[in-house]
């Protein structure tokens, strides 16, 4: 009797191993998420941190994360979600380099039934579940009344602004002049596009300093273009005499704030956009209910609170 009791301990043990060990091999053999995300560039520091807080979240949650750069060019970013359909991705991020050319890519990755989100920029049309991003309109106001109360409503603005294809650059533009319309003191005397781009910007800014004898106040729709404006303002020696204000609170726009050479930016922290994302595209994978829209916090950061400012993790 205590034989046969051994040998169907021997065996009960045995079964337990291999069925241990099947599980094991279960879980070690499931297929890992994979998001792929879709970047309408690379080549600012902006959104190179977005990729940085995204690859963060995909490496906590155990995600594969397929990145491509369509280098600000809607056609390269139609291949690119091309490639991304064919790879089969669980879930498609995309930041699109333009809101309207943008609209076939999602619809074919709705056909595929491959679920589409937005960040930063909006796509005008196909299902999208959710965009995630920052209040551009607000981002705007924000600058306009940094620049009314610093000038105490009275001076000669220009305004930089970014690819106007774009709902951000549209939605930044549309609140700073909501805010300039309503301050009659305040004079926007040019209005010029640069891109988004630290290069065009400056090469712009120079053509209005050439033009514009007088000028008090500056927004650039985004960082790289606001230390475009700052090269050529500090080239020709009017730094001290113009308030400058960016947006996006990069790396190099905070240490021109704490040299005391740019007077303000707006915190939309690409980090935190960038893990909210893979964090939304996860739960979206396993079936969470999410918001139609998830807007980040935006804020002014100047010298006086800049040191308290929460860009990363």
């Amino acid at each position: 009797m205590k034989k046969n009791l051994k040998v169907v301990s021997v065996v009960l043990a045995v079964t337990v191993l291999i069925m241990c060990v099947s599980l094991a091999a279960g879980v070690s053999a499931r297929k890992p998420i994979t998001v792929g995300i879709s970047m309408n560039t690379l080549n600012n520091p902006f959104f190179v941190t977005v990729v940085e807080g995204a690859r963060a979240m995909a490496d906590e949650l155990g995600v594969k994360l397929i990145v491509t750069d369509a280098q600000n060019r809607p056609g390269k970013e139609i291949t690119n979600v091309e490639n991304l359909i064919q790879q089969k991705v669980d879930v498609l991020i995309l930041d699109p380099s333009d809101s309207n050319a943008i609209i076939p890519s999602v619809l074919n990755a709705n056909d595929a039934n491959i679920p589409v989100l937005t960040i930063d920029r909006k796509a005008n049309d196909g299902d999208v579940i959710t965009h995630i991003g920052f209040d551009a309109i607000r981002s705007g106001r924000i600058a306009g009344q940094f620049l009314v109360d610093s000038l105490n409503g009275k001076g000669k603005i220009v305004e930089i602004m970014g690819i106007m294809g774009t709902s951000v650059a549209q939605d930044r533009s549309k609140g700073f002049n909501q805010i300039m319309d309503k301050n009659p003191g305040m004079k926007v005397i040019a209005k010029q596009t640069a891109n988004f781009d630290r290069g065009q910007a400056m090469s712009v800014m120079e053509n209005i300093l050439q033009a514009q004898p007088e000028i008090d106040g500056i927004y650039a729709a985004n960082d790289e273009m606001a230390l475009g404006v700052l090269a050529a303002i500090e080239a020709a020696g009017r730094l001290d005499e113009i308030t400058l204000i960016g947006c996006d609170a990069i790396d190099d726009s905070m240490e021109a704030i704490r040299k005391r050479k740019m007077e303000a930016t707006i915190a939309e922290p690409p980090y935190f956009l960038g893990k909210n994302a893979v964090k939304t595209a996860v739960a979206i994978y396993n079936g969470k209910k999410v918001e139609d829209e998830v807007i980040l916090e935006n804020q002014l950061v100047t010298k006086e609170n800049i040191d308290i400012i929460k860009t990363r993790d």
